[in-house]
């Protein structure tokens, strides 16, 4: 018996001696690794010091220290992804009066995709959209400045300036042979994000223009106001660029009564964040279908994914710009910082947004209906009158035509969306889910 407790005791001996050899060696290793990776932290510093060094000591031009480390910061965040940048003294400035005072513009949102400036959209009513730009359009000049390697904010400094001093953009356009020049008057950019519109007795047509702080509740009040008569809503995201994460979040809500929304996700623990849904906040159950095509991104591909993920609404139209990413401004100094992109937004099946944009469940590209009205069509109650009216008509005594037009701007007609196929097929859409509804 105390042979078998010797040996027992052995046993427990070795185990604990093998333990602590191989947390040692554990520990041992994760030092090991972080000696390396410091090591590695400062040769590559060294080696960037080295260049820095060189390139000053050798350069063709004079150039300073203080230069050279601006141009590596630009070139660092600019290789990093299209929306990351370095914000100098100058550009800091800018972005402070964009985001907080008034400013004269165009009223385009643009991006870059493969490489080039595009436009992402022109929002409504503005110089831009009464000039013609289009969601899709290739800006390669501004006014006599190459666009090829230059950053966003870049761009659209240049855009900004003074109410009424005129600007030359040079496009280049889907289906069009050679580029496009096309002038533009800057103004004040004043957006209505939110009108609505009815068509027929009872569908209600909500436009979100772009997501400002007051989207979610203008939309609850429309919805609200036409209660009593709506069985089905046309949502027409089209060529809305985004805005404010929360409205988008928000408007979600109005629509879907449980589950995610969206999630955000980043290296960081602090950065992931997921959006639900609350029943209080949901205002209605009726049909929905949603309008997108490649000017709608960021917070309208929110609200149109999770739509779509909760089988709440039919997607229509052409496929989403594919802007899925969030970005922080985080001060280096008092007059500098860096635009980062920290995080990635996640629709509620789990698929991302970000350079994959969102494919509608039926997709329709833009255009319009051209009809054609047969003035001999004849039915089985015209046969006897037929041959008097065309008498009539010979003889001088046209008949009156009836006038269907109407000037009501709240009133979406017939004749405006045999203009939008887009619009006809999503609204032909919302007939037949009322009917299976009943």
């Amino acid at each position: 018996m105390k042979n078998k407790k010797f040996i027992t005791l052995g046993f427990v001996s070795l185990g604990i001696a093998f333990s602590l050899m191989f947390a040692t060696t554990l520990t041992a290793k994760k030092e090991q690794t972080g000696q390396q990776k410091e090591a590695s932290r400062l040769q590559a510093l060294a080696k960037f010091t080295k260049v820095i060094s060189i390139v000053e000591q050798y350069n063709v031009d004079d150039v300073t220290i203080e230069e050279l480390m601006d141009k590596a910061l630009e070139g660092m965040m600019q290789n990093l992804d299209a929306h990351s940048n370095f914000l100098t003294q100058k550009d800091y400035k800018r972005l402070k009066v964009q985001t907080s005072g008034e400013f004269g513009g165009l009223g385009i949102t643009v991006g870059i995709r493969d490489g080039a400036l595009t436009v992402i959209a022109p929002l409504d009513d503005t110089p831009a959209d009464k000039a013609g730009l289009k969601s899709g359009d290739i800006i390669l000049k501004i006014n006599d400045e190459s666009t090829l390697n230059m950053t966003i904010d870049e761009a659209v400094s240049i855009m900004r300036g003074k109410v009424g001093d005129p600007i030359d953009i040079t496009i280049v356009r889907e289906g069009e042979s050679k580029p496009l020049e096309i002038h533009i008057v800057r103004g004040i950019i004043t957006i209505q994000s939110v009108y609505t519109r009815t068509i027929g007795k009872d569908i209600l047509y909500i436009r979100v223009a772009s997501f400002d702080k007051k989207v979610a509740t203008d939309v609850q009040k429309a919805i609200k106001k036409h209660k009593n008569t709506t069985k089905g809503i046309v949502l027409d995201l089209r060529n809305n660029p985004g805005g404010l994460l929360d409205q988008a979040v928000d408007l979600v809500d109005i629509f879907v009564d449980s589950g995610k929304i969206v999630s955000q996700k980043g290296r960081k623990e602090k950065d992931k964040q997921v959006y639900t849904a609350s029943k209080s906040n949901t205002v209605t159950s009726v049909p929905l279908v949603v309008l997108v095509n490649g000017g709608s991104a960021s917070a309208s591909e929110i609200v149109s994914g999770a739509l779509q993920d909760h089988k709440r609404g039919v997607i229509v139209g052409e496929k989403t710009f594919g802007k899925g990413s969030v970005q922080v401004v985080l001060p280096i100094t008092d007059t500098e910082a860096i635009k980062l992109t920290i995080a990635r937004y996640y629709l509620p099946s789990g698929r991302t947004i970000q350079a994959v944009g969102v494919t509608p469940d039926i997709n329709v590209k833009a255009g319009s209906i051209k009809t054609h009205e047969n003035k001999f069509a004849i039915k089985e109650a015209d046969l006897k009158k037929h041959l008097k009216e065309e008498l009539k008509k010979v003889d001088g005594k046209k008949e009156k035509k009836k006038d269907n037009k109407t000037d009501d701007k709240n009133i979406i007609t017939k004749e405006m969306m045999n203009d939008d196929i887009q619009l006809k097929e999503g609204v032909d859409i919302i007939k037949a889910l009322i009917i299976i509804k009943g």
